[in-house]
């Protein structure tokens, strides 16, 4: 995994997410994968941005989301880019829910708790704060506080 400085070629986001860090730079994350030791190497790679680094990416999928997940370091930004999502929060132990089509956009805030779910295939781009971010397996409507694993230090 490393970041890569002035690319100019064309990033799929759905295998190289675009780390946004200080400076208003824009790195895309060559080698990145789901995967505790890159999440960790990534984790180390953007530290110095803290709080204000972000991941933008694209996921494809079908069906219900499999977790709850969390990002106490900043909002997060999900748009819908084809067929149909619904993002289910718990913000303060209230359920919401919001059905997203293509080009339509929500904002989770800063540490709710939030699953993603998708009617037929659909495909979904995210901002992400992601220093800090909390995973818990999704059993229920609602996550609890006491299951779980955190997520990497950083996006």
């Amino acid at each position: 995994m490393r970041l890569l400085d002035n690319e100019h070629h064309a990033v799929d986001l759905r295998t190289t997410p675009v780390h946004l860090g200080l400076g208003s730079r824009a790195k895309p994350v060559e080698g990145f994968a789901w995967d505790p030791e890159v999440l960790q190497a990534y984790s180390a790679a953007v530290a110095a941005d803290g709080a204000e680094g972000r991941m933008v990416a694209i996921f494809d999928g079908d069906g219900p989301g499999d977790h709850w997940e969390r990002h106490p370091a900043g909002d997060e930004l999900v748009v819908c880019l084809s067929g149909s999502v619904t993002v289910t929060r718990d913000v303060g132990g209230v359920p919401d829910s919001v059905v997203l089509g293509p080009g339509e956009a929500t904002v989770n805030p800063a540490g709710a708790w939030h699953a993603v779910d998708m009617t037929g295939p659909a495909s979904i781009l995210t901002v992400t704060a992601g220093l800090g971010t909390d995973h818990r397996p999704r059993t229920g409507a609602r996550p609890t506080e006491n299951v779980g694993t955190p997520g990497p230090e950083a996006p």
